[in-house]
């Protein structure tokens, strides 16, 4: 019995985190803009989620505090950053360079939560923030704008900067425990954020052949992956759900292989398994401690 209620657990997390590395497909598959591929996927997911919320939860989404909506604000802000770098990096370079170089958020979660927490920087975390360095180094061939490669290495760590802000600020308000009102309204002020900047900057908008396509982005690949990642935390341990999280990148270059013939340069697989090796080696530690 306990067999099969694990399995039913590490089955739901492979499968949202297979849809999270899925998703970093959507940067090929929609020529529009990064900022209306975040703002469908921040819309359509807060949809979601508000529906699932009035039908199969017991979230009351509108009973919190002002000071506790400022903290979703800014969530959604760093929500939204993330998402427009990342795919950014993706249309400018290819799947695989977006999510290794996105991998590297443990790098800015190692030197900015002591400044946040009044933590001390360990021996340990150091070497593992040199480690992941020298995967970036192996990743960007050389550090010349021109290079489209070089460039979506760039913003794919902006949008892991961005990502380790949103952890520890999601980590400092860790008393809002209620995960569907988080998600829920990160991805609603996401998207209200980025009304702004689509028109005062007037992108052409999405043909109606796009809209299938953010929709599913939205759905799937966004509000279901999340509430799967989150169940599954209720049956596995942090520590298993760490590394498999890890395996992100490796289900998205995968994918781009098959679905975009996307093949990676030997350099960037081993830059990449540098990172990402060195990523999941730090969850278990952290998860140990």
């Amino acid at each position: 019995m306990k067999a099969a209620i694990l399995n039913n657990g590490v089955v739901q997390i492979h499968m949202a985190v297979f849809l999270f590395g899925f998703a970093g497909l959507f940067g090929k598959f929609l020529s529009c803009s990064p900022l209306y591929i975040v703002l469908g996927r921040t819309f359509f997911a807060s949809i979601a989620l508000f529906i699932f919320a009035r039908l199969f939860s017991k979230t009351l989404l509108f009973s919190f505090s002002k000071k506790e909506i400022s903290c979703f604000l800014l969530q959604g802000i760093l929500l939204a950053l993330h998402w427009w770098s990342f795919f950014l990096s993706i249309q400018i370079s290819s799947v695989a360079i977006g999510l290794i170089t996105f991998s590297t958020f443990p790098l800015f979660v190692t030197f900015l939560e002591p400044l946040f927490f009044k933590e001390k920087l360990k021996p340990l975390d150091i070497f593992i923030a040199s480690a992941v360095f020298i995967g970036i180094l192996l990743v960007i061939p050389d550090f010349n704008f021109s290079n489209n490669i070089t460039k979506g290495g760039f913003y794919g760590i902006i949008s892991g900067f961005t990502f380790a802000l949103l952890a520890l600020v999601n980590r400092r308000n860790a008393r809002i425990s209620d995960f569907v009102a988080i998600a829920f309204y990160q991805n609603l002020f996401a998207a209200v954020f980025l009304i702004l900047p689509i028109t005062i900057l007037q992108i052409i908008p999405p043909q109606l052949s796009d809209f299938p396509s953010l929709i599913f982005l939205g759905v799937v690949c966004t509000a279901l992956a999340h509430t799967l990642f989150i169940k599954s935390l209720i049956l596995i341990r942090a520590q298993t759900a760490a590394v498999i999280a890890g395996l992100e990148p490796v289900y998205g270059v995968i994918l781009a292989f098959f679905w975009l013939n996307e093949i990676p340069q030997a350099r960037t697989l081993i830059g990449g398994l540098i990172i990402i090796s060195t990523t999941l080696f730090a969850g278990c530690q952290s998860n140990k401690k």
